[in-house]
C-alpha cells in the first residue's frame, strides 16, 4: 500500500469521524434542552404541590399508602364475605370493586388474593380463579 493511499483512507477515516462528532455534539445539544425543560417542570411541580399541601385542611389530608393498601385488602374480604359461594375472576372482581383494570393494578390485585389464599380466608377452585373458603 501506498503512502498516498494510507493518507486517502486516513483523511477519510478522518472525516467521518468528525462528521460523527457533530452529529453527538448536536444530540447533546437538544438532550441539554430537553433536560432543562424537564427539571423547570419538575421544579414547577414540587411548587405547585407544596402549595397545595398547604391548603389543605387537616382533616381531608390524603390516607397513607398503608391505609390504601388495608382499605383495599378490606374491600376485597368484604366482598367475598357477601358473595360466599361465587367464584371471582382477578378482573371481574376489579370492576365489582370499581378499581383499575390495567394489567399492573391486576397483578397486584393477583397478588392480593395469593396471600388470601396462603392464610386461609380464600381457597383458588381453578388457575385464577378465586372464592371465600368455606
Amino acid at each position: 500500500m501506498s503512502v498516498s493511499e494510507l493518507l486517502r483512507l486516513l483523511q477519510t477515516e478522518h472525516d467521518e469521524t468528525t462528521a460523527r462528532a457533530d452529529t453527538l455534539r448536536e444530540q447533546i445539544e437538544r438532550l441539554t434542552i430537553a433536560l432543562t425543560e424537564a427539571e423547570a417542570r419538575l421544579a414547577e411541580l414540587a411548587a405547585t404541590r407544596k402549595v397545595i399541601d398547604g391548603l389543605t385542611p387537616p382533616e381531608q389530608e390524603t390516607a397513607s399508602a398503608e391505609t390504601a393498601t388495608a382499605t383495599v385488602y378490606q374491600r376485597i374480604v368484604t366482598t367475598f364475605n357477601e358473595h360466599p359461594g361465587r367464584v371471582f375472576r382477578v378482573r371481574d372482581l376489579h370492576e365489582h370493586l370499581g378499581l383499575p383494570t390495567d394489567e399492573p393494578s391486576i397483578n397486584v390485585t393477583r397478588s392480593r388474593l395469593g396471600r388470601l389464599v396462603r392464610q386461609g380466608l380464600l381457597e383458588q377452585p381453578g388457575r385464577g380463579r378465586y372464592k371465600k373458603r368455606t
